[in-house]
C-alpha cells in the first residue's frame, strides 16, 4: 500500500450539496431556502435572541433590586498567622517581605491576615486587613498589627 492509494472508508464521506444548478438537481430555484423573507436573503444571520423587532424579553421585564453601578470589589491575598513564623523575632513583616519570602505571589496584592494557627514570634505585621483573631494573636505575643492604606489608585483608605 502506498500513500497515493489511500482512500476513506466506504460511506464515510459525502459529496457537498450543490445548490443553484437548475431545477433538475433538486436544489434549483430557491436553493432550499424557501420563498422570500429575511432568512432567504444572502448575508442573513439572525441572533438566537432576536424577536423580530418586538420589544426583547430582557427589556420587557421589570427591573428589581439594587444596581451595583460603580461598585468596586477588592480581592485580598489571604495568609494565616502561622505562616509568619518563618520570620525572625522583632522583624517587620511588610507586603514586600512576604513577597520576598514567597508567601504571596502577586505584585500589588492587597493582603489580609487571618488568625488560623499559632504565632510563636514577636512581629510587627503590616497588611491591608486583619481579622480580630489575627490581631489578638499578634498582640498577645507583644507584636503590633499595622493597617496599611489601600493602593492609591483605588481612592479608598483602609
Amino acid at each position: 500500500m502506498k500513500l497515493n492509494e489511500l482512500k476513506p472508508a466506504p460511506g464515510s464521506t459525502r459529496s457537498r450539496k450543490r445548490v443553484g444548478r437548475g431545477n433538475a438537481s433538486g436544489h434549483g430555484g430557491t436553493c432550499g431556502r424557501g420563498h422570500k423573507g429575511q432568512k432567504s436573503r444572502s448575508g442573513s444571520s439572525i441572533p438566537a435572541w432576536f424577536e423580530g423587532g418586538q420589544m426583547p424579553l430582557v427589556r420587557r421585564l421589570p427591573k428589581r433590586g439594587p444596581r451595583r453601578t460603580g461598585h468596586k470589589r477588592f480581592e485580598y491575598d489571604v495568609i494565616n498567622v502561622e505562616r509568619l513564623n518563618i520570620f525572625e523575632d522583632d522583624a517587620v513583616v511588610s507586603p514586600e517581605a512576604l513577597r520576598d519570602a514567597g508567601i504571596i505571589k502577586r505584585k500589588n496584592a492587597l493582603i489580609k491576615v487571618l488568625g488560623d494557627g499559632e504565632l510563636e514570634k514577636q512581629l510587627k505585621v503590616q497588611a491591608h486587613r486583619f481579622s480580630k483573631a489575627a490581631i489578638e494573636k499578634i498582640e498577645s505575643k507583644g507584636g503590633t498589627a499595622e493597617v496599611l492604606g489601600r493602593h492609591a489608585n483605588t481612592g479608598d483608605a483602609a
